[in-house]
C-alpha cells in the first residue's frame, strides 16, 4: 500500500480530482483531504471523523460547506501556528490526535518523514490543499496522473509499513 499526496493550489482543482478518482470506482481507496478554513467555520471544533470516505461521497460529522459537497461532514481542527483547518477521511481521524503535534505529526503512520510532513504542513499553512489517497501499488501511478491532469503542482509517493 502506498500513500499518493498531491497539493493543490485551489479548491476546484482538488475537488475535480476526487471527482475523478470517484468516477474512476476506486472505492477501495481511502481518500483525504486537508485545507485551511478560509471561512473560519466551526473553528476549533472537534468533530467525529467516524465513517467519513471520499472515496464513496459518504461523511458523518459536523457539516462544513466547500468542495461542492464532496465534504460534507468534514470536521473543522484548530492548529497551533496554522489556525482552522478543515479534513475529511482517514488523515482526519490521525489528525485529531495530533493537534498539538501539527499535521507533520499526522501524517508520520502514512509512511510520511516528519520533515516532509512539515513542509506539507506549511505548504497547508499557505493555502495549498492536500489530497491524500492510499492506493494499492498497481493503481498508484493513475493516482498520480489524475492528480497531474487536474492542476496537482506536488505529487509524491510515501511507502507504508
Amino acid at each position: 500500500m502506498q500513500t499518493v499526496v498531491g497539493l493543490f493550489r485551489s479548491r476546484e482543482q482538488a475537488e475535480e480530482a476526487i471527482r475523478e478518482l470517484r468516477a474512476r470506482d476506486f472505492e477501495d481507496m481511502d481518500i483525504s483531504l486537508v485545507a485551511r478554513d478560509e471561512e473560519n467555520r466551526n473553528a476549533g471544533q472537534n468533530l467525529s471523523f467516524d465513517e467519513q470516505n471520499l472515496a464513496d461521497g459518504t461523511a458523518t460529522g459536523g457539516a462544513i460547506g466547500g468542495l461542492a459537497g464532496l465534504l460534507a461532514g468534514a470536521g473543522a481542527l484548530l492548529i497551533p501556528g496554522i489556525g482552522p483547518i478543515i479534513a475529511a477521511g482517514p488523515l482526519a481521524g490521525a489528525l485529531t490526535g495530533a493537534v498539538t503535534g501539527g499535521i507533520a505529526g499526522g501524517l508520520i503512520d502514512y509512511g510520511i518523514p516528519e520533515e516532509e510532513g512539515e513542509r506539507y504542513e506549511q505548504e497547508i499553512q499557505r493555502g495549498s490543499i492536500m489530497v491524500a489517497v492510499e492506493a494499492e501499488e498497481d493503481l498508484e501511478d493513475e493516482v498520480v496522473s489524475v492528480f497531474h491532469e487536474n492542476g496537482a503542482f506536488d505529487v509524491k509517493k510515501w511507502g507504508q509499513d
